[in-house]
């Protein structure tokens, strides 16, 4: 099966507006599920649910929801699909520039414009600001354009100002608009996303970008931060998370059914990657949900 690499998403607001707002409803269909970069920012609010996010080089899932600010041209899939279980998604898109290159130089926007920068990297928002937020991005939509700018701007505003964050895609893996390479990496991920149940030999991964494994193993490294055998297990990881939380199996049942062979294996690497072993991981999430 042939490879994709990201689609460029091209983004047009409604006359009269500078930001681009989609809503979908539990049960919508968000057409974007796929790998796919842009060079607006983008801000995501999934109102409960599960998931899984990849962002850059980042694996990782979501549970209730999720409050996500992705920057300019990092590559990412979409944060739902029919499996997510969410009320609803709401997509905001808009340019850094959206309100012209001086106005981010105004003294008033040094905490949106430093936002900014951190965006880039891919943040995630909890607590009391994830609530708070995604209910005033649910009512962007009611609002006029003139109203919706500035409910924005407070939006951003207080996002600049929240300690409730974390960064997502460490690595700083941004794809530009037109790299050479650009095919490689992301055929590489396509692959570990149909394909991370089964074991993937490095011969096959490196035949896919057409290069030896020594320079397959260097490019991948150089690229995203990590050995190609440390994603792979990142992924099977945050799969296993997702089935912990979502399914009744056994833990031996969820170690296999993520791709590993080997349970003492998915132990150790289970309780390096949370800090806790299975049984104690989904123990406390059935504590937290009652």
């Amino acid at each position: 099966m042939k490879q994709k690499k990201p689609s460029l998403e091209k983004i047009q607001p409604l006359f009269g507006s500078s930001i681009e707002i989609k809503h979908y409803a539990k049960g919508g269909k968000n057409e974007l599920a796929n790998w796919h970069f842009h060079p607006e920012m983008e801000l995501v609010y999934v109102n409960g649910g599960s998931g899984k996010r990849h962002i850059g080089s980042h694996i990782s899932y979501y549970n209730d929801g999720d409050l996500i600010f992705i920057g300019a041209n990092l590559p990412h899939f979409g944060f739902t699909d029919r499996l997510s279980g969410n009320k609803s998604e709401t997509v905001i898109q808009v340019r850094e520039d959206f309100l012209g290159n001086a106005f981010l130089d105004a003294p008033e926007m040094v905490q949106i414009k430093q936002l900014f920068e951190r965006a880039k990297r891919g943040i995630v928002f909890e607590g009391n600001t994830k609530m708070i937020i995604g209910e005033k991005i649910e009512a962007l939509a009611g609002l006029n354009h003139f109203d919706r700018l500035f409910s924005f701007l407070n939006i951003l505003n207080e996002l600049a100002q929240s300690k409730e964050f974390a960064f997502l895609n460490i690595e700083g893996m941004v794809i530009e608009t037109e790299p050479q390479d650009n095919e490689r990496i992301n055929a590489v991920f396509n692959l570990v996303r149909e394909e991370f149940k089964r074991s993937i030999p490095l011969e096959e991964v490196a035949s896919l970008t057409s290069m030896t494994v020594p320079a397959f193993c260097r490019y991948f490294k150089k690229n995203t931060g990590k050995t190609f055998t440390k994603f792979v297990n990142e992924y099977r990881l945050v799969h296993a998370l997702k089935l912990l939380a979502e399914k009744p199996a056994s833990i031996t049942d969820i170690c296999f059914e993520s791709g590993f062979n080997n349970f003492s294996h998915f132990n150790k690497s289970f309780k390096e990657y949370t800090g806790k072993s299975p049984s104690k991981y989904r123990s406390e999430l059935k504590k937290t949900v009652q």
